[in-house]
């Protein structure tokens, strides 16, 4: 089992996706890391932006359930073409209904480094390839978990 954090002004008994917001970078879902220090620093931001005081929500996750075909997973594992184009799928997505069918998608944080390259190719000021090679060298990439579907969010056990 692995311990998922996941930083907040609030101390979340059950995750409700109708109040996670839309156009993130992989959708409307609930977002954890493996990394204690960025999700806190997450609920800090909250705090500062927001209001009140950053509490973390730590839970339990059984990896298996990422491969074993039980739920429908989509992973990046850095910096790619797909990944980009799924990040502005996602961020671009003007309707309702989600932009896809992944129960869990896993990979890398359009942090505000990130997002600045990611406004530049918006803006047309570079290209696609261009933001790939930019983010090569970005350092400190932090991976995250979106968990979309109640039949994902089923999975994790709060501690």
């Amino acid at each position: 089992m692995k311990k998922l954090y996941h930083g907040s002004t609030l101390n979340i008994e059950r995750i409700d996706l109708t109040k996670s917001r839309p156009n993130k970078d992989f959708g409307q879902g609930f977002y954890l890391s493996a990394d204690h220090r960025q999700a806190w620093r997450m609920g800090e931001f909250k705090a500062l932006t927001e209001g009140g005081t950053a509490v973390m929500n730590t839970y339990l996750f059984d990896e298996c359930l990422m491969t074993s075909g039980d739920l429908k997973v989509l992973t990046f594992d850095g910096y790619t073409r797909e990944w980009a184009e799924f990040i502005f799928l996602n961020r671009n997505n003007k309707t309702i209904e989600p932009a896809h069918d992944y129960d869990i998608v896993y990979g890398p944080i359009a942090n505000d480094r990130v997002g600045l390259q990611i406004s530049k190719y918006d803006a047309g000021d570079i290209t696609l390839e261009q933001l790939l090679e930019n983010l090569k060298y970005m350092k400190g990439v932090t991976f995250q978990y979106y968990f979309g579907t109640e039949r994902a969010i089923s999975k994790l056990q709060k501690i």
